[in-house]
């Protein structure tokens, strides 16, 4: 039995990571491919009670170190428990944010250094990354348009942050992209839904020949 792969989507608020990662899914699966669908943080019992900690609009909140060593800590448990195990199993594992969201959001955004981030990655995940990260980009327009339209009933602590806050995150998701093209793929994602998968399933057309 040959690895499977593993892919994480990534991108800002309303980039629509998640429609992707399912549009991804179902595309896969009616090709055959035993599909593994998750998400950070969470994809575990003890990453979803970490998820609630830090994304509870009524929480506490936690300073930019809190927030990156509790993301660490979930994303340890969900490589160990499920990631890892599935990818051995054969099974392409399809995962809506990974490690580079850390390193936009708590490190872009919150001001860590990137150094940091990847050490507590190598501590706590052994340094595990996708074979492809797939990073979704709009403009804040759209970002805009479609968050009013998703979170009626508010959005969670960390994407209620202020703009300015989330303008360094795409910054910095682009120069994190820029500084490793061998693993990432960007996409334009101010188009349709359909248009959007459209571009995904072509930059994966090499992996889903290496993996049929």
């Amino acid at each position: 039995m040959s690895a499977g792969k593993f892919i994480a989507f990534e991108g800002g608020e309303g980039a629509g990571k998640s429609t992707q990662a399912k549009m991804l899914a179902d595309a896969l699966e009616s090709l055959d491919f035993r599909v593994v669908t998750t998400r950070e943080p969470g994809g575990t019992a003890g990453a979803e009670a970490i998820r609630e900690l830090l994304l509870d609009p009524e929480g506490q909140g936690w300073n930019p170190r809190a927030e990156a060593l509790l993301f660490a800590a979930a994303r340890s448990d969900h490589v160990e428990k499920r990631i890892s195990p599935a990818i051995r199993d054969g099974a392409w594992v399809i995962c809506d944010r990974f490690l580079d969201s850390s390193r936009a959001y708590q490190g872009g955004g919150g001001g860590l250094s990137d150094a940091d981030i990847l050490a507590l990655h190598q501590i706590g995940s052994s340094g595990v990354l996708p074979d492809l990260t797939v990073l979704i980009e709009v403009s804040p327009r759209i970002s805009a348009q479609r968050l009013a339209a998703r979170d009626i009933d508010g959005a969670d602590r960390i994407g209620g942050r202020e703009p300015a806050y989330h303008a360094r995150v795409a910054e910095a998701f682009e120069k994190i992209a820029r500084a490793e093209p061998q693993r990432f793929v960007r996409i334009d994602g101010n188009g349709t839904a359909q248009e959007t998968h459209t571009r995904v399933m072509e930059a994966l057309a090499p992996l889903l020949g290496a993996g049929s």
